[in-house]
């Protein structure tokens, strides 16, 4: 099976590191025209530069960085116009923006209000306002993709021990379903990748660090297949659920933890 996205547009919402780096690679490696937003705009430019000025193999795509603000509906309507404008179409979008923002586990009795929000803020009503910025456009296409990177934690009790995070990736699974009923007589299919714990951000760095030595050495025992999951795992299910061989799935959520769950 083959998955190509030559003349196709892909919008990566937090895209500087990690996954939502390795998602953009992999879509410009398969011919698509890739941009990569993110608050961290500097970080996705080193990377788009090298990406496009490396020596290309046959049918390589490109990558564009953008500054995106996923929580801000003006930033949002700015990065889709621009896109538009470009490209006059977005085949397919990607949220991977969220994480713990900062944040360390704390007993509920604790946690400030403006904690919890900031953290449902990045997960939650930044993939519903990224989704309802792209959807006229696809709307207007009659085809789409939206894929959202939710999390085990949006399956089971989360390993960071964060009360708001295991909430909104429970609610962004829950979003999928929804607009899945809602957007597929459009054409569009909304489907969610849940990867397992991986350090690819500094937040994750530092919960991984925070493990003794012992649980470190023997985390793997935990994973089914023995390893710890790396970036291009969550690539490959995100270009499968985005390409045409995914057409007749919907509001699913794909768990990519290398176990049962």
């Amino acid at each position: 099976m083959q998955i190509r996205f030559d003349g196709q547009t892909i919008l990566v919402a937090g895209a500087a590191r990690g996954i939502g780096r390795a998602i953009a690679e992999a879509f410009a490696r398969d011919g698509g025209t890739v941009f990569a937003a993110d608050l961290l705009a500097d970080d996705v430019r080193h990377y788009a530069e090298a990406f496009n000025q490396a020596p290309a193999s046959s049918g390589q795509g490109h990558i564009e960085a953008l500054a995106l603000d996923v929580t801000d509906r003006t930033s949002l309507s700015a990065c889709v116009a621009g896109i538009v404008r470009q490209q006059g179409r977005i085949d397919c979008l990607v949220y991977v923006a969220g994480g713990v923002r900062g944040q360390s586990p704390k007993p509920m009795e604790e946690v400030a209000a403006e904690d919890f929000a900031a953290i449902v803020d990045a997960n939650l009503t930044g993939a519903f306002l990224t989704a309802q910025s792209v959807v006229p456009v696809m709307k207007q296409a009659g085809k789409g993709r939206i894929v959202v990177i939710a999390s085990r934690a949006g399956l089971a009790p989360s390993l960071t021990g964060i009360q708001s995070y295991a909430a909104a990736k429970h609610a962004q699974v829950g979003l999928v379903k929804q607009l899945a009923q809602e957007l597929g007589p459009f054409g569009i299919t909304v489907n969610a990748v849940a990867p397992g714990f991986m350090a690819t951000s500094p937040d994750y760095v530092r919960q991984w660090n925070s493990y003794s030595e012992e649980t470190r050495a023997n985390f793997t025992k935990t994973i089914a297949v023995r390893r710890m999951g790396q970036p291009d795992d969550i690539a490959d299910a995100t270009l499968f659920l985005a390409s045409d061989h995914a057409s007749f799935i919907t509001g699913q959520t794909l768990p990519v933890t290398g176990s049962p769950l």
